[in-house]
């Protein structure tokens, strides 16, 4: 095999590395898990006033995750241009549908724009930063309604939010 084929293959496999990081970060946002989270990041990842690094992860999804519900991040239209090995950067879009208990049912439409470095033989995100296209907040929850029963009823609360224990406290508590 050639020098060429070999750098060929290894981009294919580090863009596929990379493209499993939103989508692992989407799964820890919904898990309200911000240790899965953290082990997405560059230990020295940047994270503003907040600090850098674990702890400064911690300390900036304190506030958004602590008064999550319930939270879907949708990822679509991954751009990934990687500039060496270990380097590379990239944007991806997502539809955020999240239930907050300060400001009710959310939607969002955001583009995260990444950069991104091997560490220690992984892909890991060196920065991202969040940028929201909109957000609205609905009237009414579509997660204030009545169990749908599925495959009964394919209208109302789906059996995925009320099998978390904080999320179908609030449910009871709304209906």
């Amino acid at each position: 095999m050639s020098a060429p084929e070999v750098d060929r293959i290894a981009a294919l496999l580090a863009r596929d590395e990379i493209r499993s990081l939103p989508v692992r970060y989407a799964a820890a946002v919904e898990a309200r898990d911000v240790d899965a989270m953290a082990e997405l990041f560059s230990p020295h990842a940047r994270f503003g006033k907040h600090g850098e690094g674990p702890d400064g992860l911690r300390r900036s999804m304190a506030d958004s995750l602590t008064g999550s519900l319930f939270a879907v991040i949708l990822v679509a239209n991954h751009l990934i241009d990687l500039q060496d090995e270990s380097h590379g950067t990239g944007q991806v879009w997502a539809h955020c549908y999240a239930q907050t208990r300060a400001d009710g049912f959310l939607e969002q439409l955001i583009r995260y724009e990444d950069r991104y470095e091997k560490l220690g033989g992984r892909w890991l995100f060196a920065h991202r930063r969040h940028r929201l296209w909109y957000g609205t907040a609905h009237e009414r929850s579509p997660l204030a309604q009545p169990v749908a029963n599925w495959p009964r009823s394919q209208v109302g609360v789906g059996d995925i939010p009320l099998a978390d224990p904080e999320f179908a406290a609030w449910w009871r508590s709304v209906r």
